[in-house]
C-alpha cells in the first residue's frame, strides 16, 4: 500500500498545476465541487423514481405519492445492456479512482491514526461525484436522464479540456504530460457524451412515434441462441481451429460479458497505464538522484584519496548503470504481462462460467464448491474493487521480479562476456548443465528401470499402461535401499527449488485472482480466490441461460393468460392437439354451466330421464332440486375456477 500510496501521490504531482502555469482551474477542487451537482441530479432521479411498496413515511406525507425511490446506477448481476456505455463511465471515473491511493486530495490535514477514516470518506465522495454517470445511463426517464447526463458530461469534459491544453506539461514527463495522461478520460467524456445526446434522440423518436420502445425481457439475443444450439444436434463435422482460436482466444457470439466485468476491465487498462507512466517518470527521477550521489561519492573519494572505495566505485557504476538499463527494460514487459493477465482473467470467466452450466465443478477446490449465499452476493460487491487493486499491485510486484531475473541474467551472461570472460562463463554454465542434466537423468532413469524390472506385464495387449502391480519384488527392495542415500542428496536441492519456484510464481501471480496462489487444502485462505469463486456462482445461478429462458417463458405464458378472458381463450385460440382440444372443451363447458346452471339438466346424462320427468312428478322435483344445488355449487366456486384455472382441482372437470 506504500508503494501505490508513493506512485499515486507522485501522479497527483504530475497532475497538480505548473508553478509558471495559472489557468484558474484546479481538478481537485473541482471535483470536491461537484458534489453540489451530483447531489441535485440525485435528487432528482430519486423523485421521478417512485417506490415499489409504501411506508409510514407515506402516510404522513401523501401529496409524495410514493416517489423518492432509489436510484440505481448499475445493475452488477444480471444487466447485459449498455456494456460499452457502462464501461467508458468506468473510464471516466478513473482519475477519482487513482487518487483513491492517496489521501494528499483532501483539502485539510489529518493525523495519522485517522487514515481509515480519510479512505473511507474519500471513496464515499468520489462515489457521489461520479454518481451521476451511471444513474443518468440506468434511469427509465431516459429524456431527464439524457439531459442531466449531456450538462454533467459536458461540464468535466470543458474542465478537463481546458486544463490539459491550456497547461499541457508537466514537471516528469515534459510539455505534453497532461495530455499523455489525460486522454484516455477525455475520450471516456467524449463517448459519454455522445452516448447520453444518443438517449434523447432516441426517446424523442420514441414520442414522435417514429420508433418503437424496446421491450423489458429477461432474456438476451445471445442467450436464446445459446438455449437453441444446446437443444440442436450436435454436427459431428467440427470445423478445423485456427492457432489462435485453439491457443489464444475463440470467440464466441453467444457469450457476453456483464456490465460489472467489461468495467472492470477498462479501468484496470486505464490504471495500468497510468501506472506505467508514473512508474516510469518516478524512477527516472529515483536512478537521477541516484546518479547525482554517486558523483558526489567520487569526488569525495577522489579529494580523500580513499583506495578501498576507489575501487568499488567502477562496480557501483557498473551495477548502477545495469539496474537503470533493465529497470526501464522490464518496464515494458511488466506492462505488456499485466494486461495479458487482464484479458486472460476475462477468458477464464468466460470459460468458468461455461463449465458451471455444464454442470462441471471439478477444476474447483472441495471445499469452496457450496460457497455460502452471503459470501457469493458480497463477492460481486468486492470483486471489481479488488480486481483492480490486484491488478495495480500485480503490476509492481511483477515488476520486480522481472527486474531481479533479468538482474541476474546480465551478471551471469552479459556482463562476462563484455568483460572478456566468456569462456570461464561457457565452462561454468557446461559445469551447471551437466550437474542439472545427471540430476534429472537419474530420476528418468529411476522410473526407466521400474517400468522395465519391477512392474508386472501387460493385461491386454491393447492396454496403454503396465498394472500397478510390482514384479521381482527382492531386487526392489535392494533398489529402494540403494537410491535411497542419493534421493536424500537430491531432496535438499529439490527442496530449494520448490521453494524458490513457488516464491517466484506466488509473486508472479499475485495479480491473477482467478488462480490461487495457496497449496491445495488452503485455498479458503487465499481471500481473492474465494471472492472469485463466489462470484461465478453468483453469475452462474442468475444468468444460467437455460434458468433465464425458462423463466421468460413462464412470463410470456402468465401475461398471455391475464390478457385473455377465459371464454375469447375457448372459442378463438386453435388447439395444437387432441388432448388439449379436449381439455378446452371441458373448460368451456365448465364455464357455460356456471353461467346457465339450469342447462345441466339437459345435459346427455339426464336424457334417460326425460321420458319418467313427465310420469313422475316426484322424480321431476328432485332431478330440478339436484341442479339447483349443484348450480349454487358451482357458482361458490366460480371466483377460484376463472381467475385461478391453474388449481389443481379444476384443470380437468369430468363431462
Amino acid at each position: 500500500m506504500d508503494h501505490l500510496k508513493i506512485i499515486a501521490d507522485q501522479f497527483q504531482d504530475m497532475e497538480s498545476i505548473v508553478q509558471e502555469c495559472h489557468n484558474g482551474i484546479s481538478i481537485d477542487l473541482f471535483l470536491h465541487l461537484s458534489l453540489i451537482p451530483a447531489v441535485l441530479i440525485t435528487l432528482v432521479l430519486s423523485f421521478l423514481q417512485k417506490r415499489a411498496t409504501t411506508s409510514a413515511f407515506d402516510q404522513k406525507l401523501p401529496f409524495l405519492k410514493g416517489r423518492f425511490g432509489i436510484v440505481v446506477p448499475l445493475d452488477t448481476i444480471g444487466s447485459l445492456s449498455n456494456r460499452w456505455s457502462y464501461g467508458f463511465a468506468f473510464g471516466a471515473v478513473s482519475y477519482g479512482v487513482l487518487l483513491l491511493f492517496s489521501e494528499n486530495y483532501i483539502p485539510f490535514a489529518v493525523p495519522p491514526w485517522a487514515r481509515a477514516v480519510v479512505y473511507l470518506v474519500g471513496a464515499l465522495e468520489v462515489g457521489l461525484v461520479n454518481f451521476p454517470f451511471f444513474a443518468c445511463l440506468s434511469t427509465p426517464f431516459r429524456a431527464t436522464g439524457a439531459v442531466l447526463g449531456i450538462l454533467y458530461s459536458l461540464c468535466w469534459l470543458t474542465i478537463t479540456v481546458w486544463d490539459t491544453f491550456t497547461c499541457p506539461g508537466g514537471k516528469m514527463l515534459g510539455k505534453y504530460q497532461k495530455i499523455i495522461i489525460q486522454w484516455p478520460c477525455v475520450l471516456s467524456h467524449i463517448f459519454l457524451l455522445g452516448r447520453f445526446v444518443y438517449m434523447l434522440v432516441k426517446d424523442v423518436r420514441i414520442h414522435l412515434q417514429l420508433e418503437q420502445e424496446d421491450l423489458d425481457k429477461l432474456t438476451e439475443q445471445h442467450q436464446v441462441q445459446h438455449v437453441k444450439r444446446l437443444l440442436r444436434k450436435t454436427n459431428t463435422l467440427s470445423k478445423a481451429q485456427t492457432w489462435f482460436q485453439s491457443r489464444v482466444y475463440e470467440w464466441d457470439p453467444h457469450f457476453k460479458f456483464p456490465n460489472r466485468i467489461v468495467g472492470t476491465a477498462i479501468i484496470s487498462l486505464i490504471g495500468l497505464y497510468t501506472m506505467t507512466l508514473a512508474d516510469y517518470s518516478l524512477s527516472n527521477f529515483a536512478f537521477g538522484k541516484v546518479e547525482r550521489w554517486k558523483n558526489m561519492l567520487k569526488n569525495l573519494t577522489f579529494c580523500d584519496q580513499n583506495e578501498a572505495l576507489a575501487a568499488m566505485m567502477p562496480q557501483l557504476e557498473e551495477f548502477i548503470d545495469v539496474a537503470r538499463k533493465t529497470w526501464f527494460a522490464t518496464t515494458i514487459f511488466a506492462s505488456l504481462n499485466s494486461v495479458a493477465y487482464t484479458l486472460h482473467v476475462l477468458i477464464c470467466y468466460r470459460k468458468h462460467l461455461k463449465r458451471l452450466w455444464k454442470g462441471e465443478k471439478g477444476f474447483l477446490p472441495e471445499k469452496l464448491l457450496q460457497p455460502k449465499s452471503a459470501t457469493s452476493v458480497a463477492s460481486i460487491a468486492r470483486y471489481s474493487g479488488w480486481q483492480i487493486a490486484f491488478t495495480l499491485w500485480g503490476y509492481l510486484m511483477v515488476h520486480f521480479v522481472h527486474f531481479l531475473i533479468a538482474v541476474l541474467l546480465v551478471y551471469f551472461f552479459v556482463i562476462p562476456i563484455k568483460h572478456g570472460n566468456g569462456l570461464a562463463m561457457l565452462s561454468h554454465l557446461g559445469i551447471l548443465i551437466v550437474t542439472i542434466g545427471l540430476v534429472v537423468a537419474l530420476v528418468i532413469f529411476q522410473v526407466l528401470l521400474v517400468h522395465v524390472f519391477f512392474l508386472q506385464d501387460k493385461l491386454s495387449p491393447t492396454d496403454k499402461h503396465k498394472p500397478l502391480a510390482l514384479n521381482n519384488r527382492k531386487a526392489f527392495h535392494c533398489f529402494t535401499y540403494f537410491f535411497f542415500f542419493y534421493n536424500v542428496i537430491m531432496g535438499i536441492s529439490n527442496c530449494f527449488i520448490r521453494l524458490v519456484t513457488s516464491i517466484v510464481l506466488g509473486t508472479w501471480l499475485v495479480s491473477r485472482i482467478d488462480r490461487t496462489i495457496m497449496q491445495r487444502g488452503y485455498e479458503t485462505i487465499d481471500a481473492g480466490y474465494t471472492t472469485w469463486i463466489g462470484m461465478i456462482f453468483a453469475d452462474h445461478y442468475h444468468n444460467n441461460p437455460v434458468m433465464v429462458c425458462f423463466c421468460q417463458l413462464l412470463v410470456f405464458t402468465t401475461v398471455e393468460k391475464q390478457t385473455l378472458t377465459a371464454y375469447s381463450t375457448f372459442i378463438n385460440t386453435p388447439s395444437e392437439n387432441s388432448v388439449n382440444s379436449r381439455a378446452r372443451r371441458r373448460w368451456a363447458l365448465l364455464y357455460t354451466l356456471l353461467r346457465n346452471p339450469n342447462l345441466i339438466l339437459h345435459r346427455k346424462r339426464h336424457l334417460s330421464l326425460l321420458g319418467t320427468l313427465h310420469t313422475s312428478p316426484s322424480l321431476q322435483t328432485d332431478t330440478v332440486l339436484q341442479a339447483a344445488v349443484m348450480g349454487c355449487q358451482l357458482q361458490r366456486r366460480n371466483a377460484a375456477l376463472v381467475h385461478f384455472p391453474g388449481n389443481s382441482e379444476a384443470q380437468t372437470p369430468d363431462d
